[in-house]
């Protein structure tokens, strides 16, 4: 019988982290400013230090705690069902460049594990993409067709070498699975024992660019250098205007021990809903890490029963002992199925990557690669691909106007869920609302003690109105993906300023 979750935490965080590096005190200059301290800005500047570079890191958390930190853990080429419709849809140069790009990552990440001596669960495993019945097995070998003329490592397997019920299965063999917080954390110390600085508890508020400088700003204090990387899972404020070509998207984790030993290798279903697992080498062999449930950051969707719906498949289909931990992470789609990665729009000094797509430990690393390429003034044949200037073909382009008009609809409908709302005294505990106070737009949330916490409603991005998350006791906005806490602090950008903190008039 399943024991109950005793940590609502990434399973990653279970580290002993460094003591934490001090924040940026006063202006300072560099050749490089890398923003983000995940793996594409790890990699990004232990790349660029190790190529004689002077590269000045600056983290606003810690260093591995963001999306890397919540992470399954893979570092893949194997990426679902993508290929064959990348094909089809933006030709088999573009999908060549993708492939290859992700799978010399893949050889990358297991260089940079030999080069520093990572201590983080390396293991070479083949990525398996499984179907569920005779339909899927169809899409399964087109996928395999696709693969195979892109060079990549895939096989079809038999469903018989399936840990669960499945008909067949696509393999892409010697992947790797690893533990990301502990990798980015070497990176890090090689990255500083070749002299590069990192400044953590520093968010990056600003960017401007002038001659042949350019700043960015980190509140009362900046960074100067000759090229900026910016790989904060999304660019901060408006850079590049990246925001609105891409969407928000959370997906959840859970982690247990089984009666039996965890199986080998690592598996993704061929359609929704999606079921990734893998083993989980801190829970004992009979560890493993099951993640799925995605739906659009501030969907009314963000709620506990996410979690609970993983933990019900797992007792279908393994025996479970318990639940030890549970976690959700974010990441950006982009609008037309490829990474931006590159310079940003109007400028020639500022680049940055983003869009991963739920596959960020491979096309981050990819990323760092193209980009330190760039600055290094190295040809690099992949990148055109992946350029964020990029308008996108018509298929994109219609869906860039359906999100911007679903953003634009929330924007109106909330103040009018707002306005329309019941007074404060009818919240009830554990329960959150938006409301208007005195002519000002309130989120208000009275937690089960009856203490009410109340932040503005408005996300300081660009003004859509925040939503709750039930799930995990946040305000997050649905058009962009910015996430606050419940006293307003920022957890996750675009957005760098908090919500402001207000004081609501006495109960009656």
């Amino acid at each position: 019988m399943a024991r109950s979750m005793s940590e609502r935490k990434s399973v990653w965080h279970e580290v002993e982290w460094p003591q934490e590096r001090p924040s940026l005190g006063e202006d300072i200059g560099c050749d490089v400013v890398v923003v983000g301290g995940g793996i594409t800005g790890l990699t990004t500047a232990l790349l660029l230090q190790r190529q004689g570079m002077d590269v000045a890191l600056v983290e606003s958390h810690r260093l591995g705690s963001g999306t890397t930190g919540h992470t399954t853990g893979k570092v893949t080429s194997q990426h679902g069902l993508i290929y064959a419709d990348m094909i089809e849809r933006h030709g088999s140069d573009v999908a060549r460049d993708y492939a290859q790009a992700n799978q010399l990552a893949v050889e990358t990440v297991g260089a940079l594990v030999e080069e520093t001596a990572a201590d983080c669960e390396f293991t070479l495993a083949p990525a398996r993409v499984y179907a569920r019945n005779e339909q899927e097995v169809e899409s399964l070998s087109r996928e395999h067709r696709a693969a195979v003329e892109l060079g990549l490592p895939a096989s079809m397997v038999d469903g018989q070498e399936l840990p669960i019920p499945g008909a067949a299965a696509l393999e892409f063999s010697d992947q790797v699975q690893l533990h990301p917080v502990r990798y980015c954390l070497a990176l890090a110390e090689r990255f500083e024992r070749m002299g590069g600085r990192v400044y953590e508890g520093t968010m990056a508020t600003g960017t401007k660019e002038a001659g042949k400088h350019v700043t960015i700003e980190c509140g009362q204090v900046s960074v100067t250098a000759h090229h900026a990387v910016v790989a904060t899972l999304l660019p901060f404020g408006q850079l590049g205007g990246l925001f609105a070509r891409t969407r928000p998207s959370r997906a959840y984790g859970v982690a247990a021990k089984l009666a039996d030993e965890a199986p080998a290798g690592m598996y993704i279903s061929a359609s929704a809903p999606t079921r990734s697992f893998r083993p989980w080498p801190g829970g004992g062999p009979n560890g493993l890490i099951i993640v799925g449930e995605g739906h659009e950051t501030g969907s009314e969707a963000a709620t506990p029963r996410r979690w609970g719906d993983l933990e019900e498949w797992s007792r279908e289909h393994f025996e479970v002992e318990s639940f030890e931990y549970r976690w959700s992470a974010q990441d950006f789609i982009p609008s037309d199925g490829i990474p931006y990665i590159g310079r940003v729009a109007l400028s020639d000094m500022t680049l940055t990557a983003t869009g991963f797509m739920k596959w960020g430990l491979s096309n981050g690393t990819a990323a760092a690669l193209m980009l330190t390429d760039v600055i290094t003034g190295i040809e690099n044949p992949l990148i055109d691909s992946f350029d964020p200037t990029r308008i996108g073909d018509a298929r994109s382009i219609g869906k860039l106007i359906r999100d911007n008009l679903g953003v634009g609809g929330k924007w109106v409908a909330d103040r009018v869920v707002e306005r329309r709302a019941p007074d404060l005294d009818a919240l009830e505990r554990g329960s959150a609302r938006l409301m208007e106070v005195g002519g000002e737009g309130v989120a208000a949330y009275r937690d089960p003690s009856g203490k009410v916490h109340a932040v503005s409603s408005t996300c300081t991005h660009l003004g859509c109105k925040v939503h709750w998350n039930d799930a995990e006791n946040t305000w997050d906005c649905p058009c962009h993906g910015s996430r606050f806490g419940l006293d307003g602090t920022v957890i996750e950008g675009p957005a760098h300023e908090s919500l402001a903190r207000l004081e609501l008039p006495s109960e009656n």
